[in-house]
């Protein structure tokens, strides 16, 4: 852990309440404000018409930025967004692109009006840089954002921003990644909000001295003046919605945006059931040489109509996965966002007003300067979304209506590869940089109702695409051997979750070895977690192929379709390592499909067989993991009927089963819970029961669920499992499954450390006056 400096407590941004910032800046900026009595007085009409003006207004901004940028980071894979907020920072409107960002943006607004207001001022033609995590605006120093204040008649009237991840702006690691840097000082240097615009003219000092500190300078460039201009087109379009409606106007209808998303978003919250539920997750290594892995806890508490979400018992901040408070918070947003509000406009101004956050200072996803957080918005912001994502499930499962809301993890995480070299395909030598993006076909999570879907996408990323093979092959000295969908990387479930994808790359056009940093997490411990028996998706797996003969089978006219069509050696890449790609040699990459929902083994048999047909799950995959004989595309009903016996007969024979009364119940009377639990009233005892087969599992007198237990290598899990948790971490690592003893349905299925906290036993989540 890096000590603290003294004098950094500066630059920690955290939400204000509104009216006490609006004292705090006092006269110094005039803003532009309205009465409640305003507020209500819009007709029905002219709001909507106003919000979905507004609304437009940020998918122009978000046009005008994918049409200046010149990096596939913005125009390919769609990560960035953007935002109009009111006087005071709070989020109005934000867009559909990285949802991560939405819990950063308004933090830097705040510190800006807090310390920027008296000097140097916040005036008309104004923009404003920051790329200082612990500011906000970004998750890490990557997300650059640009923003400026908005005026009308003398008077503060809005803001509107535009952030996208820039590829590199500087540090000692290539595309800002330093995989074992000690503190923030390895990696690109945070800058605090300054002027890059001045009386609407670009500050040409700010500007180059933004620029000189990247390998890309070009790039970050143009990426700088498309931010400029997105926001230039938000200022015009905002203007002209205020000259058509009236300044007073526009400003109600962007309060009550806020308003009734709050509103909305409680009136959810109160039908929900009260209680408290957790969850926890873990990095898998921190830095270059870390063998050790690094929890996230949290437990998340429904009353009446507010969310408290306490991560009290986080493991201190440690290498290169750290986030700052900005990044914990976007996290939140990052499942808050689809799975509670994906009906709801998303005003997260409003929104924001649902929830508390509780964490102690100093931890992996609340990082004190100067903590090294490159990996922040990838890795500890990333698990705190799955972790309040598998919350959410938990607490939205107990309602059937709402079934479609609940989901698996997605993707795990983010696998990072950066690739940096010379490219000598023209008459002189280009230096070049690719952040290798094709991990954006994750594949999503399961639902009680729904497969997951395969190569789907970011959960953080609604918008997010994968980069055209071709326009990569254009720009960088790269040839692709192959990209695919890869079969069982979903996870196993009476609801499957959706498939990841490999890529195989090599150098072409370069006689240079090529710099390459590896970023990632998933690879010993599931990131990806599954859902009410169902298992996680795959593991993540990085090989560098050494000497693999590319040019020998190229001139024979042979393009390697499989990693045993290569010669040479293989090197399995760390979680977080600094390497090189050499010509001839290959780099491989397989990401993190979704997990499954529900008990594999209570899947339909014809929807795997036509899995199996698909290409979504092999023969033996189907046999593993679903009990299921497949020849020739048909389900082999008799075999598969003494298939899955023989598998329960499994899972009895290997489990320690509790020594507990035998008694059944009849499941049919209850209130459903989750795809395997039921609520039943006997008397005036509550108890849960097995939903198939009636067994008593536990009641409000001995606060546990009694459930078969069996711990195993993860191998056990089935083939989905690409990697050996021996060669990242050396905490034993292992496949749980917890089952009903009577008829041995899986309740629960993780790849976890062996001193994982058994949360799912604990009937405080499923009865919750148990906790009082």
């Amino acid at each position: 852990m890096t000590a603290p400096i003294p004098g950094s407590e500066i630059f920690s941004s955290r939400p204000i309440d509104p009216d006490t910032l609006s004292r705090m800046i006092g006269s110094t900026v005039p803003i532009h404000t309205v009465t409640q009595e305003q507020i209500d007085a819009v007709d029905p009409l002219t709001y909507e018409v106003i919000r979905h003006r507004l609304w437009s207004v940020t998918d122009e901004m978000g046009e005008a930025l994918k049409r200046m940028s010149g990096s596939p980071i913005v125009t390919d894979a769609n990560d960035f967004d953007f935002a109009i907020s009111d006087e005071l920072g709070q989020e109005v409107q934000v867009g559909l692109y990285n949802t991560m960002l939405v819990g950063a943006v308004d933090l830097a607004i705040y510190w800006t009006l807090r310390h920027r207001a008296q000097n140097p001022g916040i005036t008309e033609g104004d923009m404003f840089l920051c790329n200082d995590p612990w500011v906000g605006g970004g998750l890490h120093q990557s997300d650059v954002m640009v923003y400026q204040p908005v005026f009308h008649d003398g008077k503060l009237f809005a803001w509107t921003s535009a952030i996208c991840h820039e590829p590199d702006l500087g540090g000692s690691g290539l595309g800002s990644f330093d995989p074992a840097a000690k503190d923030v000082f390895s990696e690109s240097l945070p800058t605090p909000p300054i002027k890059v615009m001045r009386n609407n003219e670009i500050q040409r000092d700010v500007a180059d001295a933004w620029i000189r500190r990247s390998r890309v300078p070009m790039l970050v460039g143009l990426d700088l003046r498309a931010k400029i201009g997105a926001n230039t087109v938000g200022r015009t379009r905002l203007t002209s919605v205020i000259e058509q409606y009236g300044a007073d106007t526009v400003k109600a209808v962007m309060k009550r945006m806020m308003n009734d998303a709050e509103t909305r978003l409680r009136h959810k919250l109160t039908a929900l059931p009260d209680g408290t539920w957790r969850a926890t997750g873990y990095q898998d290594q921190s830095s270059v040489g870390d063998r050790a892995i690094h929890k996230i806890t949290v437990a998340m508490t429904k009353n009446d109509n507010h969310l408290t979400f306490d991560f009290t018992g986080t493991d201190p901040q440690t290498g290169v996965i750290n986030c700052t408070y900005a990044g914990m918070r976007g996290g939140v947003m990052l499942a808050l966002l689809p799975i509670l509000a994906g009906d709801i406009p998303w005003s997260a101004g409003g929104l924001m007003r649902c929830f508390d956050l509780v964490s102690e200072e100093g931890t992996i996803n609340n990082a004190t300067f100067p903590a090294a957080v490159s990996r922040g918005p990838i890795g500890p912001a990333w698990l705190t979304g799955n972790l309040i994502a598998e919350c959410l499930a938990q607490m939205l499962d107990q309602r059937i209506e709402l079934g479609k809301n609940v989901q698996a993890s997605c993707c795990g995480t983010w696998d990072t590869a950066v690739i940096a070299g010379l490219d000598e395909r023209n008459d002189h030598s280009v230096p070049f940089l690719n952040i290798m993006m094709e991990p954006m076909a994750g594949g999503y999570g399961a639902r009680p109702v729904a497969d997951g879907m395969d190569t789907g996408g970011l959960f953080c990323i609604p918008m997010g695409r994968i980069p055209d093979t071709e326009m990569t092959e254009f720009l960088y000295p790269l040839l692709t051997l192959w990209r695919r969908e890869e079969p069982d990387s979903g996870g196993p479930g009476r609801m499957r979750g959706g498939v990841s994808a490999s890529v195989a790359v090599t150098p072409y056009g370069s006689s240079l070895p090529m710099g390459l940093v590896f970023a990632s997490a998933g690879k010993a411990i599931a990131q990806n977690a599954g859902l009410a028996g169902g298992q996680p998706g795959n593991t993540g797996l990085e090989i560098l192929a050494r000497d693999a003969g590319i040019a020998e089978l190229l001139a024979q006219g042979r393009l390697p379709g499989d990693l045993g069509d290569l010669g040479g050696t293989r090197e399995i890449g760390a979680c977080y390592a600094e390497s090189y790609l050499a010509p001839g040699e290959v780099l491989y990459m397989h990401w993190q499909g979704g997990g499954g929902y529900g008990d594999p083994l209570r899947r339909e048999p014809a929807a795997v067989a036509r899995d199996v047909v698909n290409g979504k799950v092999s023969v033996e995959g189907a046999r593993i993991n679903y009990g299921v004989v497949v020849a020739e595309g048909d389900v082999d009903t008799a075999a598969t009927e003494a298939l899955r016996d023989d598998i329960r007969a499994e899972r009895r024979s290997r489990s320690d089963i509790p020594q507990t009364q035998q008694a059944n119940v009849h499941p049919e009377t209850g209130r459903r819970i989750d795809d395997n639990l039921a609520e039943i009233t006997i008397g005036e005892a509550r108890v849960i029961a097995c939903a198939h087969c009636g067994r008593l599992l536990g009641d409000s007198k001995t606060g546990r669920l009694d459930l078969a237990r069996y711990e195993g290598p993860s191998t056990d899990a089935g083939p989905q499992v690409t990697s050996e948790p021996t060669e990242y971490v050396d905490t034993p690592v292992v496949f749980r499954q917890l089952c009903c003893p009577g008829c041995w349905t899986a309740v629960y299925s993780g790849i976890i450390p062996a001193d994982h906290p058994d949360h799912v036993s604990d009937l405080a989540r499923l009865l919750p006056a148990v906790a009082e």
